[in-house]
Order: C-alpha cells, then sequence, then structure tokens
C-alpha cells in the first residue's frame, strides 16, 4: 500500500488490482455516491443482512440470560465478570491464529461450520436450563466454547463482507452490518427480559438457538457464482508472523489498530462508566442504567446509517471522529443533571460507531484480500480484547476517583491518542496543519507539504 498522503486519507487502491470491466457487477465498481442502502441490492448480501438480523437478535437475548443466569445460580456478580471473561479470552489467546485459518478456508462453509456450532451450544444450554439441570459450570462451558467459535466466525464474518458486494459497495455493508448489530441491541434485551420473566431464561437460550436457522439459511441460498472470491493463501509456515509483519509495516494498517486499541481499552468501557454514573452520581437505579444504553444504541444506529452513506473510509475521518468521541466524554463527565447526561448518549453512540465503521472499512479497503483475515482477526483481537482488558483499570480509577474522574480520563486518552496518531499519520503522508478561514469560517486541516509550500509566497 502507497504511504503517500493516501496515508492520511483514503487509502489507495492495490496497484496490482485490475480495473472493472465495463461489464462488470455493479458491485465490483467503486461507488461515486453511495446511497444508504446500496448494498442490499445484491442478492448475496441481502440474504446474508436477513440472517443476520434474526441471529443478532437471539445473541443479544443470550448475552441477557446468560449474565442472568449465572447471576441467579450463584448471586455472585464476580461469576458473572468470569462468564465473560472467558467468553472473551479464546480471542485474546488464539485470535491471530483463528485469522490464518481464515485466510486458507473458503469463507462460507467456514461459516457454515462456526455458525451451527454456536447453535448447538444454544441448544444444548437452553436442554440444561428448562429441564432443570443446569450448573454454572455448564455456562462457563458454553461461553468458552462460544468464544472459541468466535474466534473463526469473526475475522471470517468480517472478510466475507468484502466477498459478498466487493470493493465497490464495502463501505455501506460494513455500516449496514453495524446498524444491524446496534438495532438488535435495543430489541434483543426488551425480548430477553419479556421471555425471562415471563417463561424462563431456558427459553431465551432456546430463541438464540433457532435463531441461527436464519443465516444458516441465507447462507445455503447464496449463488456461488455471484461473490467475489479471492485466491485463498496457501498452507505454509511463519503465516502468522508475516501477518504481524504485513500490518506493522504499513502505517494505513497499524495506526488505525493502535488507535482502537486506546480507545477500546480506556474509553468503550460503558458498563463501568454508565452503571456509576446511574447509581453513584444520579442515584437513579437500574432504570437509568438502561436507558443511557438504550440512548447509545439510538446514536450508534444513526451514526452506522450515516456512515453507509458515505462512499470513502478516510482516516482524517476516523481521526476526527475519535477526538470528538473523546471529547463528548469529557463534556459528560461534567454535566450536573441526568437528562444533560442521558442527551450526550446519543451523539457519543453517533460518534463511536463512527470510529468502529470507519476503522473496519479502512482496514479492509486498505488490506490485500490474501491477508485479510489475519489482519482483521488482529483489529478485532485489540477492539474486543481492550474493554476487558481496560475494565479492571478504569473500574480502579472510577472507584477511587469517582465517576467523573474516570470517565474524563477515558475521554482524555481517546483525544490525545487520536491527536497523536493524527500527526504521525500526517507526518508519514508528508502533509502539514493548515490554518485559515473559507467563506468567512475559520478552517482547519491536513495538506500536502508541496502545496503549502507553494502557497507560503504568496501569503
Amino acid at each position: 500500500m502507497s504511504s503517500g498522503t493516501g496515508a492520511a486519507s483514503a487509502p489507495a487502491p492495490d496497484p496490482h488490482d485490475s480495473p472493472p470491466a465495463p461489464d462488470a457487477p455493479a458491485s465490483a465498481r467503486p461507488a461515486r455516491k453511495s446511497s444508504m442502502f446500496s448494498s442490499l441490492k445484491v442478492r448475496n448480501y441481502r440474504l446474508f443482512f436477513m440472517g443476520q438480523v434474526v441471529s443478532n437478535i437471539g445473541t443479544w437475548m443470550q448475552r441477557i440470560a446468560q449474565d442472568w443466569l449465572v447471576l441467579s445460580l450463584t448471586g455472585s456478580s464476580a461469576a458473572v465478570g468470569i462468564t465473560t471473561a472467558l467468553q472473551f479470552l479464546p480471542m485474546l489467546l488464539f485470535g491471530l491464529y483463528g485469522g490464518v485459518l481464515v485466510d486458507r478456508l473458503r469463507k462460507r462453509p467456514t461459516l457454515l461450520v462456526t455458525q451451527t456450532s454456536m447453535a448447538l451450544t444454544a441448544i444444548a444450554l437452553a436442554v440444561l436450563t428448562l429441564t432443570g439441570q443446569v450448573q454454572v459450570w455448564h455456562v462457563y462451558v458454553a461461553a468458552f466454547a462460544v468464544g472459541l467459535a468466535t474466534v473463526v466466525d469473526n475475522p471470517a464474518r468480517q472478510s466475507f463482507v468484502s466477498e459478498l458486494v466487493g470493493p465497490g459497495q464495502l463501505q455501506n455493508a460494513v455500516s449496514l452490518n453495524s446498524a444491524n448489530f446496534q438495532s438488535a441491541r435495543l430489541v434483543g434485551p426488551a425480548v430477553a427480559g419479556l421471555l425471562i420473566t415471563g417463561v424462563g431464561t431456558g427459553y431465551a437460550f432456546l430463541f438464540n438457538g433457532l435463531s441461527f436457522i436464519a443465516p444458516l439459511t441465507g447462507l445455503l441460498l447464496m449463488r456461488a457464482r455471484e461473490l467475489h472470491v479471492v485466491e485463498r493463501a496457501p498452507r505454509g509456515k511463519g503465516q502468522l508472523r508475516a501477518g504481524v509483519r504485513y500490518v506493522t509495516g504499513r502505517p494505513e494498517l497499524i495506526w488505525p489498530i493502535v488507535l482502537v486499541g486506546f480507545v477500546g481499552t480506556f474509553a468503550f468501557n460503558f458498563p463501568v462508566y454508565l452503571s456509576a454514573f446511574a447509581d453513584d452520581v444520579f442515584q437513579a437505579g437500574a432504570g437509568a442504567y438502561s436507558m443511557f444504553n438504550t440512548l447509545m444504541a439510538v446514536g450508534s444506529v444513526a451514526g452506522a446509517l450515516l456512515a453507509a452513506r458515505r462512499g470513502t473510509a478516510r482516516l482524517r475521518l476516523l481521526i476526527m471522529a475519535a477526538m470528538a468521541f473523546g471529547a463528548l466524554e469529557i463534556l459528560a463527565a461534567t454535566t450536573p443533571t441526568l437528562w444533560m447526561f442521558a442527551l450526550l448518549m446519543v451523539p457519543l453512540g453517533l460518534f463511536g460507531m463512527t470510529v468502529n465503521v470507519t476503522t473496519n472499512t479502512s482496514i479492509q479497503m486498505s488490506t490485500d484480500p490474501a491477508m485479510r483475515g489475519r489482519v482483521m482477526a488482529l483489529y478485532m483481537m485489540v477492539f474486543l480484547g481492550g474493554s476487558p482488558v481496560g475494565a479492571p483499570i478504569v473500574g480502579w480509577i472510577t472507584d477511587t476517583y469517582g465517576a467523573r474522574i474516570g470517565l474524563a480520563a477515558g475521554g482524555a486518552v481517546a483525544v490525545l491518542a487520536a491527536a497523536v496518531i493524527g500527526l504521525v499519520l500526517a507526518r508519514v503522508g508528508n502533509l502539514r496543519l493548515s490554518v485559515g478561514w473559507h467563506r468567512g469560517h475559520p478552517r482547519v486541516r491536513f495538506v500536502p507539504r508541496e502545496q503549502q509550500e507553494a502557497l507560503a509566497p504568496a501569503a
């Protein structure tokens, strides 16, 4: 990849990629301007998206039911934390190896196996719960088993999107996937709550197990000839090291991943921050905590849909969104009333999702298809693994110095990391900061050094 000016704006196209033929499908051509739902015109992606709608609702239902079941069996919040840790641990330990496998294997058969294994795990947990035989170690084993499947499933799903829609619709498809997941976050917990209080926790697990029928059916109905198939990596030694070297040697890949690592570890720990504000700062209880999460999910859906309208994923947008996200956290930390704090959850969700989608898309567009599984595995390992690693740190800060200091500290880390990495990318891309006026308004932007030096004598 080029490390020129494109490193700070749009990812440069791979010089080895041949231009699409005039009669190539629309999804294979770069999009000039993307409509909000343009990738849904692609039949294979439409099947994938519809299956994920159902499956994501089931996933959120199982998350709520799993935590509630462990809490009811043990009465211990620590046991709930252990369950969460067991689900994330495989990604931290084996995430890169999962990426190597994904690069070697065909994506659709791989997803059929991983999705089936997660469905069977959920159904087994449902049977144990409905028959009254469930014990806490059963839940631990199920959480770890789902985590193992996720090691391969997550990078496979992320990289499969490009095979479904091609490079022209990649930004739109990734954004719609995020909107899909966040919309399920609004529906799934509510449905899980109704099932748990109405008929029991086991039925939430059963629904999740059965929900995998939708994505499995979608995968089976896809037309293989319409996939944008990429060359698979051959078996060989040193592929894990090759993947790491590939990422570290490209500024347009390594620095967004580093930024997401800082933001995910210190600024995205909302279970810690929001619960502390609901209980300790505003003394409003679980209702306020639920409201904060709901409003943030609304903002996340809006952010994903706005991202779906953009045709490119520029790294300067990532830097600005990360800085705005951190600044909003600092502002939220100073709000005197519950309602002001709650209203800030919407833009926080919006800018947080912009960071997520922009990073995901820019990394995929900048990566050689043969390396995409390993690169996405590293990205997901950093992004998903950051919160569990950072939770004890931000929890200690919040307990010791208060919720406001904890949230402000997380926001400050995001702002500082975005500023430093933005300057690094500008230096790599041979850019300089330009401050001036445009149509009566101040404008701050990065411009090529040559352009600024050419304008300097006339200034």
